[in-house]
């Protein structure tokens, strides 16, 4: 949630950063960033599943090998720290999830798994 903030307060696109947190295939995207998220998806759900193809499919959209060695390991940092996060039981703070509900669609606010455990 923090980071959908940060994108809807600097992008000037609120629209896009609603995508982004809730549903990136919806946004409008070019193709390239539409690929590393593909691919940052597909690493997090199912690691082991990434392939040789994948990598080559980074690098046919334009991506050099810094940029792909970038989108892994900035995916990797991310499903680290959340489940390092989830591990130790580390809960947002009432007041600062309020104030992220403020910048979120209905829709958005609607996703159960995204809510029902962060009000209780």
């Amino acid at each position: 949630m923090a980071h959908g903030g940060f994108l809807r307060q600097h992008s000037d696109d609120p629209e896009l950063a609603s995508h982004i947190m809730h549903d990136y295939t919806q946004a409008d995207l070019d193709d390239q960033t539409r690929g590393m998220l593909d691919f940052a998806v597909k690493l997090t759900k199912n690691p082991a599943g990434s392939t040789k193809a994948d990598l080559e499919k980074l690098r046919s959209l334009g991506l050099d090998e810094q940029q792909v060695l970038s989108t892994v390991m900035i995916t990797c940092l991310f499903n680290f720290m959340t489940r390092l996060a989830d591990g130790l039981g580390v809960e947002i703070q009432e007041n600062r999830f309020e104030a992220a509900k403020r910048w979120m669609s209905d829709d958005v606010q609607a996703i159960s798994w995204l809510m029902d455990h962060k009000e209780t």
